[in-house]
């Protein structure tokens, strides 16, 4: 190529030697000399002075413009200008040394302006790396690409992130990379917090330094606008917390100086003050409370958690667990050892008023009765008392429970508490307005005794009294348990009855009979008023007894004369004769001092309906004869009763076939029974004898079992014995050989010459030989022969005189 020079100025060229050219020495300018140098093919130089071009240096090709070696012009490259606030991105393509520092190939740096960069033929200019502009309220999400140190002088490590929020240009490092840019997560909190939270650990802007999962607050006190880190996420928004004047809160885990939570601990704050929660405070009961305002008909009942100093009572101590009131009027804030028990009002009780109150320390229940005003002390509380239920409606109802056909029911009336048909009060104490001219008994089961309260009165109950309920009889004929009442009436009364019975010709008639009742009680002996409870369905006990004395008597007499002469038959039934043969006046029941002082027959009629018909047409057969004359009355009367003659017989012969029908039915159920009970004999005879079958079997199964059991323990002591003697044989083997071995090794110990000096040497060196060898020197036998241990000594060695 032919030499020529090139005028640069401020511009530079690369130039290098193509790798496909043989190595030729070259001439090149070099100091202002010609020296002869080796040619280095594929290496650069940048050259800004006039220079001509050796043989074997080119121009680089520019392929966009398909440089020819004639337009040097277009190899001309500008000096780059690096602007203020920019950099320029250089990159060692090999080795090299600058200012006595060794840069390594592939390193890569920054040169900031304002200036002009002077190329480097090892250096390769990647790029003009332009400023970001950070605006007021952006932030730069910076990533390290590999470990670097940031331009605040922090160490970063490979993949780190963090935000630079401080407002200008910003020139992102040689390791930096760019993420994005954040602008909604800054504001401004004034009355509001944040709850951060460590996602990886790294140090905060405050200098803290905080630990994966760490949670902390940060304020408008602390900080006028926050964004969070990189590593820091907000987890809540917190509003500031205002107590007023008279309001306290309590803080459940309150941080303490140390930043960390007292996990268990409370504390009050009372006000005027405000603040905000920290991570993991909690507000007791959720919200700020206000204070007690107690007035002077209230009380409020305190329990100490822990042991504390009570400013309220001249620093008294309270211990754990102690119990204490308080009056009003009081504005009260309770301390966090204090837990409130109750708070109550005085209860305004006015006469015949009352409320049951059990004490808590004791557990014992008592009434307090007005006028009063009561106020419960830290002890008491108030008691509920339980009733029955039927006592409960019985109540509601006046004391008397039955259909609306019983006459009784509607005395009950008058005693119907209005109050106590909207719902008892169970905490008051129970009253019932007993009516007069009755009796209601009230029975004391702790103390097992009872009372009888006479009316008009009011019935007053204590904590463990409970009302006598009685269950009466009712309704015509009576059916039990119909009328169910709290009081006795003592009367007098009369009770309506209607009876079958039946007479000596078998008429089978109804008979409606009422009798007058009373009690005959001293209202000022309690065994004489408790007398009058003892049978509990009086109604029922009276009607029965008077119903049995009247069938008994109406069945020894015949119908005939039952209809003429029934009142005379039913009283002297009923209250029989004196030994003067006299009608008795009255009927008294010791039992339960009821008297019956009349009776009364209100009504007869037959149950068969013919034979009532027929009755009645008699009963006007006889009107009409008498207002005839006598002989046409004494005819018809004749023709009448001979009718009733025939009646009567066809009556019987109807009764014979009930009888029969009767005792054919009689019969037959005998029979069923009998069948019935046979069968139940076999069948339990069977059961008996499957019970023993199963029974036999199972202790067949269970001798068999302990059969084999004892052969399975028998087998296992036979093994375990087998086992065992063959233990010992093993033992008795290894203690043999282990002599034998021992010996041997005694002798070998020895030496042949020395057990042989010592065998000739007199008996005294071998019974040292024998005791040397663990043997004594004497005389024993085997069972069957003797052993001399000496001649044993000699033959150990052979018989040392042939020699």
């Amino acid at each position: 190529m032919t030499a020529m020079n090139c005028l640069l100025g401020k511009a530079f060229c690369k130039w290098f030697s193509p790798p496909h050219l043989p190595e030729l020495r070259v001439k090149f300018l070099h100091d202002a000399d010609v020296n002869q140098l080796v040619k280095k093919h594929s290496h650069f130089c940048i050259r800004q002075e006039p220079f001509p071009l050796y043989p074997g240096e080119t121009l680089p090709l520019v392929p966009d413009f398909g440089l020819k070696s004639e337009d040097y012009s277009k190899a001309l490259q500008a000096m780059p200008v690096v602007p203020s606030s920019c950099a320029l991105r250089l990159r060692a393509v090999q080795d090299f040394l600058e200012d006595g520092i060794q840069i390594p190939a592939g390193h890569e740096w920054y040169v900031e302006g304002p200036m002009t960069y002077i190329p480097r033929p090892e250096v390769e200019v990647i790029s003009l790396v332009q400023p970001l502009v950070i605006k007021t309220g952006e932030v730069l999400r910076i990533r390290a690409v590999q470990d670097t140190r940031d331009q605040d002088g922090n160490n970063r490590v490979t993949g780190e992130e963090w935000l630079v929020t401080e407002p200008g240009a910003y020139l992102p490092g040689v390791w930096e990379e760019v993420c994005g840019r954040d602008r909604e997560e800054r504001d401004t909190y004034v009355d509001t917090g944040l709850y951060l939270q460590a996602v990886q650990n790294l140090t905060d802007s405050a200098g803290v330094n905080r630990c994966s999962g760490d949670e902390w607050l940060v304020t408008g006190e602390d900080v006028e606008e926050y964004t969070p880190q990189v590593g820091i996420v907000v987890s809540n928004h917190v509003r500031k917390i205002v107590i007023k004047k008279d309001q306290y809160a309590v803080i459940i885990n309150p941080v303490g100086p140390d930043g960390k939570n007292a996990l268990g601990r409370r504390e009050l704050r009372k006000g005027l003050c405000s603040f905000f929660l920290h991570p993991g405070e909690i507000l007791e009961d959720g919200k700020v409370q206000n204070a007690y305002l107690l007035t002077e008909d209230e009380s409020m009942v305190l329990q100490a958690w822990e042991e504390f100093k009570d400013t309220m009572f001249n620093d008294r101590k309270r211990k754990p667990g102690e119990r204490w009131m308080i009056l009003g009027p009081l504005l009260y804030i309770p301390p966090t050892s204090v837990k409130i028990i109750k708070r109550s009002k005085t209860i305004p009780l006015s006469k015949n008023e009352g409320i049951y109150i059990q004490n808590t320390q004791t557990g014992k229940v008592r009434a307090v009765m007005g006028p009063t005003a009561y106020m419960l002390t830290e002890f008491e509380e108030l008691w509920e008392k339980e009733l029955p239920e039927d006592t409960e409606r019985l109540l509601r109802q006046g004391g008397g429970e039955g259909s609306a056909d019983i006459r009784k029911v509607a005395y009950f009336e008058q005693s119907i508490d209005p109050a106590i048909l909207k719902g008892r009060d169970k905490t008051r104490v129970v009253t019932y307005r007993c009516p007069g001219n009755t009796a209601v008994q009230v029975n004391n089961f702790q103390q097992k005794t009872a009372r009888v309260v006479f009316g008009p009165d009011l019935v007053v109950l204590e904590p463990e009294e409970s009302f006598q309920v009685l269950s009466l009889s009712g309704g015509k004929p009576k059916v039990e348990n119909s009328l169910k009442s709290l009081c006795l009436m003592l009367g007098p009364d009369f009770i309506t009855d209607i009876l079958e019975v039946e007479t000596s010709d078998h008429a089978r008639l109804h008979v409606q009979v009422a009798f007058n009742n009373h009690f005959e009680v001293d209202k000022n002996d309690p065994e004489s008023a408790k007398k009058i409870f003892s049978v509990p369905d009086f109604i029922g006990f009276v009607c029965r007894q008077i119903g049995s004395h009247i069938r008994g008597a109406v069945a020894l007499t015949p119908f005939d004369d039952f209809h003429r002469h029934s009142s005379t038959v039913i009283q002297t039934a009923v209250f029989g004769k004196d030994a003067n043969g006299q009608l008795n006046t009255y009927l008294k029941f010791d039992v339960n001092n009821l008297v019956i002082s009349s009776i009364d027959i209100q009504n007869i009629e037959p149950v068969d309906t013919k034979m009532r018909d027929s009755l009645s047409k008699s009963v006007q057969m006889a009107i009409e004869i008498s207002t005839r004359e006598q002989i046409a009355q004494g005819q018809l009367e004749q023709q009448r009763l001979a009718n009733e003659v025939e009646a009567e017989k066809e009556r019987a012969k109807l009764y014979e076939l009930r009888a029969l029908a009767a005792a054919v039915e009689s019969t037959g159920q005998a029979t069923a029974e009998a069948q019935a009970q046979a069968e139940k004999t076999i069948i339990e005879c069977q059961s008996e004898i499957e019970t023993v079958k199963l029974r036999t079997r199972a202790e067949e199964i269970e001798h068999y079992a302990k059969l084999e059991i004892e052969s399975l323990m028998r087998t296992q002591e036979i093994d375990y014995k087998q086992k065992l003697t063959k233990l010992e044989i093993s033992k008795e083997k290894t203690s043999a050989d282990i002599e034998v071995d021992k010996f041997a090794k005694m002798v070998h110990c020895l030496g042949t010459e020395t057990i042989t000096s010592m065998a000739t040497g007199g008996q005294q060196c071998k019974v040292r030989l024998l005791q040397a060898l663990g043997l004594e020197a004497t005389l024993f036998t085997n069972g069957m022969n003797p052993i001399n241990l000496f001649t044993t000594a000699s033959g150990l060695v052979g018989d040392t005189s042939a020699e």
